[in-house]
């Protein structure tokens, strides 16, 4: 097993953008659309909820995190692509995990997995585009691709120790690597 007690609590720390806004008068359809032009244009997610809005009318919150960098291209989608008269925004801070993707074998093809470490000890999650594809061309569940492609990647962890340096008691994100990164 790799020496992963290097990379306990291992993050860096980003500041994001929140974008929200809230309709009442725009189809499923219209807003999956802007969903996916939203994440095509550096949006790193896109979410909507189900809300009572003025009058009693039913409406959807759509909101976006994205880059501070995409900002500017996120407001002119939502503004282009929705019925929204405004948008609400604020900076937040968040923290992310170190984390690597690594293409691993299976008995079904070849399938990305993503390894974040964090505490002493990783999680290892398969890509779901690349399970979606073998799932598709075999005919076979889902989740069997999911349950074999993860155990791949457990696999690839306990047989490629972390090549690291420490710099005194920092550790450097571009001085770690737990195999051949992709």
């Amino acid at each position: 097993m790799p020496d992963v007690s290097l990379f306990q609590g291992f993050q860096s720390i980003e500041t994001i953008a929140v974008l929200e806004t809230q309709v009442d008068d725009m189809t499923a359809q219209a807003i999956a659309y802007t969903m996916e032009l939203l994440l095509q244009n550096g949006a790193l997610d896109v979410y909507t909820q189900a809300i009572g809005m003025k009058k009693s009318r039913n409406g959807i919150l759509i909101t976006v995190i994205c880059p501070c960098d995409r900002q500017s291209i996120c407001e002119q989608i939502l503004f282009q692509e929705t019925s929204t008269l405004g948008i609400r925004y604020r900076l937040q801070e968040r923290k992310v995990l170190y984390r690597e993707i690594h293409e691993v074998e299976t008995e079904f093809g070849k399938a990305r997995v993503k390894i974040a470490w964090r505490n002493g000890f990783c999680t290892i999650q398969p890509e779901y585009e690349d399970c979606a594809k073998l799932a598709r061309s075999q005919n076979i569940p889902l989740t069997q691709v999911q349950e074999i492609v993860k155990v791949a990647g457990e696999k690839f962890v306990e047989t490629n120790k972390p090549r690291t340096q420490v710099l005194g008691s920092k550790l450097k994100s571009t001085e770690v690597d737990c195999g051949n990164i992709l």
